[in-house]
């Protein structure tokens, strides 16, 4: 597999438009990183690395609208891929479904969103766009 981030975005994608309630995926310190953001920003409903042999992976609680069962991630999608990486500093700092989405960033700071990426006044290289 030449690209694990694109992977772990694609089994959540599919999963949403299954309607699976659980997605089991490999782990790694970024999906983890990825994983705590989506679960802090309100995306997933919770998520748990499962300590295994011979590689641990996350479960990941997928979260749908009570009333409509319409998904919380209408869009997700890979930026900087392996063949061409994509970054942005402060100033050209990307901005999803004019503020509404949020772009995930790895930088010196860790792996972060754009918007405190701003705060701390860092850049880094745009992982994906969550709406």
């Amino acid at each position: 597999m030449t690209d694990p981030i694109a992977d772990y975005l694609t089994r959540i994608r599919n999963a949403y438009m299954a309607g699976k309630k659980v997605v089991e995926v490999p782990s790694s310190k970024m999906k983890v990183a990825i994983t705590q953001i989506l679960f802090e920003k309100g995306y997933i409903l919770s998520y748990k690395v499962v300590e295994a042999q011979p590689q641990n992976t996350i479960k990941i609680a997928l979260k749908y609208h009570p009333q409509t069962k319409a998904a919380a991630i209408k869009h997700i999608e890979r930026v900087s891929t392996p063949g061409l990486r994509q970054y942005a500093d402060v100033e050209n700092m990307p901005r999803v479904l004019n503020g509404l989405g949020i772009a995930i960033l790895s930088t010196s700071k860790g792996v972060i969103t754009d918007k405190e990426a701003k705060e701390l006044g860092v850049g880094g290289e745009v992982i994906c766009y969550v709406y």
